[in-house]
């Protein structure tokens, strides 16, 4: 049977108290659309369809980012969920097969919840996500009967029995495209908020005899955000969450609590994380590596054997090759370092390729920047880089070659030769004496005079 994900994306969030869509407020660095969107993805659907509303533009641009197959409509006025969904109607036009309707600030559904709401929608017309609710005063409760869901009842409306129900409503389903539909067309607005309501296409297919289940979930994949509260709290289930799966995967963390993950940040086993460190988006570390103490990475890839950090930064574009090292207070961008190399203390190296087993020296500068383009530096192989060198890029430094201490260097370097580039030292005899004599009687006149 094929699929199609309906993502209700629309809302404004009040209570977000920003100008951001809400869907779009980061959970580990990727927008909370973008969880619901990935979290959908395990069904392999043929359309995805994003209802947009508030901020529709970024909306898109983040969707589509994510999945340029995605097709986006707007609610033009957001009045209720139920008319939410009726606006992929025409996106959906020709589709035969389920809907699967997810929201895009409901980020933490697990795959095999949406596999085994697939599997009771084969044998029911349609399927409603429940959950197991700790405290299930506000939400609607889901009447069952064996089976089958009898109706849904908001806390208001419940009797004293209904309200011992702990089994709550999500507002997640599944459906035929061309029932959820026609359900939808029969929900009306006859409430104090004028508003169509999606769970209503549950009394309406009870009163059409179709047949109604309910699958059940842990709380916390039903998460929703709709504060900042809400946010930080959901960002804590995803670290907490990953966390747990690397240790599983034979990472060590030594002190998982303080290490900050992204969304897509993938650590192979034996890898050794150490305290306070952070990975933003697009971060592979492969097995044996070791980052060290307060180190920041995004957008790179490290190899086995490769130690970073501690006080290192990774930005996009670094690749660190096997057995390389990258020290503390190093940046490193859009550049890679072959096997063996190092780059020990407060270095910068941007827009270049190192060469295997070359060292660069402490204070190494690529000055790749001329205030309009960037420029490439070449370092080959087995090359010595004194301290405090600055390489003026465009320039190449040939294998086995070496560069003197201080030395600005602005012109390519030959294979094996020593480049020299610096004002020849000169010592003037007692001239400190006289400089610390002469600017402590000017600054005794300053303060007399004050």
């Amino acid at each position: 049977m094929s699929i199609a994900l309906v993502i209700l994306a629309a809302g404004k969030g009040t209570r977000m108290n920003s100008d951001i869509p809400k869907v779009l407020h980061p959970i580990a660095q990727a927008p909370m659309l973008v969880h619901a969107m990935r979290a959908g993805a395990v069904l392999s659907p043929e359309r995805t369809v994003i209802v947009t509303g508030h901020g529709s533009e970024a909306v898109a641009k983040a969707t589509l980012a994510e999945d340029e197959t995605a097709q986006i409509t707007i609610q033009a006025e957001q009045l209720g969920t139920a008319h939410a969904v009726a606006q992929a109607r025409e996106a959906l036009q020709g589709f035969n097969g389920d809907v699967v309707v997810l929201y895009g600030d409901t980020p933490f559904l697990q795959p095999d919840t949406l596999e085994r709401m697939i599997e009771a929608r084969a044998k029911n017309d349609l399927v409603i996500l429940g959950f197991e609710a700790a405290d299930p005063a506000r939400y609607g409760r889901l009447v069952m009967n064996g089976q089958t869901l009898e109706r849904i009842v908001e806390y208001k409306d419940a009797s004293d029995n209904e309200r011992d129900i702990t089994l709550c409503n999500s507002g997640l389903l599944a459906c035929d495209a061309e029932l959820l539909f026609s359900l939808i067309d029969d929900v009306g607005n006859d409430n104090a908020a004028g508003e169509y309501y999606l769970p209503d296409v549950v009394a309406i297919a009870r009163s059409r005899g179709l047949n109604v289940t309910a699958v059940a979930c842990d709380e916390a994949q039903t998460l929703g955000v709709n504060s900042r509260v809400d946010l930080a709290a959901a960002d804590a289930v995803f670290q907490a969450r990953a966390r747990a799966d690397l240790l599983d995967l034979g990472v060590t963390l030594m002190a998982p609590e303080t290490v900050y993950l992204a969304a897509d940040t993938v650590i192979g086993r034996d890898t050794v994380i150490e305290p306070n460190v952070v990975f933003g988006p697009g971060v592979t570390v492969e097995s044996g590596a070791t980052i060290r103490a307060f180190s920041h990475l995004e957008g790179c890839h490290v190899s086995r054997g490769a130690i970073v950090g501690p006080y290192a930064r990774l930005r996009p574009g670094a690749e660190l090759a096997e057995n390389t090292r990258v020290g503390n207070f190093v940046e490193i961008k859009n550049a890679e370092i072959a096997e063996g190399a190092k780059v020990n203390h407060l270095s910068y190296i941007g827009d270049a390729t190192v060469g295997a087993a070359t060292n660069i020296g402490a204070g190494t500068i690529t000055c790749n920047y001329d205030g309009v383009m960037k420029h490439q530096t070449t370092i080959g192989q087995n090359v010595f880089v004194g301290s405090n060198t600055m390489l003026v890029a465009p320039v190449t430094i040939g294998d086995g070659a070496m560069t003197a201490t201080g030395t600005v260097v602005t012109r390519d370097v030959e294979a094996d030769a020593l480049a020299v580039a610096r004002a020849k030292q000169d010592n003037k005899p007692g001239y400190a004496r006289k400089l610390f004599d002469m600017l402590t009687a000017k600054k005794a006149r300053r303060d007399k005079g004050a």
